[in-house]
C-alpha cells in the first residue's frame, strides 16, 4: 500500500473511492495546512520545471495558480491586491521582459 502523507485536492478521496480502493486521510489544522500548502507549492514548481511540453507547462502552471489562490486566502488577501503590489514592483523595478541575466558586480 502506497503512502502519500500529502495535501491533496478537495475530489481526490472521491476519485479514489470511485476506484473501490481504501485509503485514509484526515483534516489539517490551520498552522498544518500552511506548512502542507508550501510543501505542495515545490511539489507544483517542480512539476513545471521539469514538463518538457507547451500543454504540460500549462497544466502545471494551473496547478501553481491554485496554489497561489491557496496563499492568497490563507493571508486574507485577493489576486487583485497581489496583482496591484506586482505592478507596483514592476514600475519601481522592472519585469523580467528584457530576459536580463546578472552575471556580477563589482564592489
Amino acid at each position: 500500500m502506497p503512502t502519500y502523507n500529502k495535501l491533496v485536492r478537495d475530489r481526490i478521496p472521491e476519485i479514489i473511492e470511485a476506484t473501490g480502493k481504501t485509503f485514509t486521510t484526515r483534516i489539517l489544522s490551520d498552522e498544518e495546512y500552511l506548512i502542507e500548502v508550501k510543501k505542495k507549492s515545490f511539489e507544483e514548481l517542480e512539476e513545471f520545471h521539469d514538463s518538457e511540453t507547451r500543454e504540460d507547462a500549462i497544466e502545471e502552471l494551473a496547478d501553481l495558480m491554485e496554489i497561489v489562490l491557496e496563499f492568497a486566502k490563507l493571508h486574507n488577501t485577493s489576486l487583485d491586491e497581489i496583482e496591484a503590489i506586482r505592478r507596483e514592483k514592476a514600475e519601481k523595478r522592472g519585469s523580467f521582459d528584457k530576459k536580463i541575466f546578472l552575471k556580477d558586480v563589482e564592489d
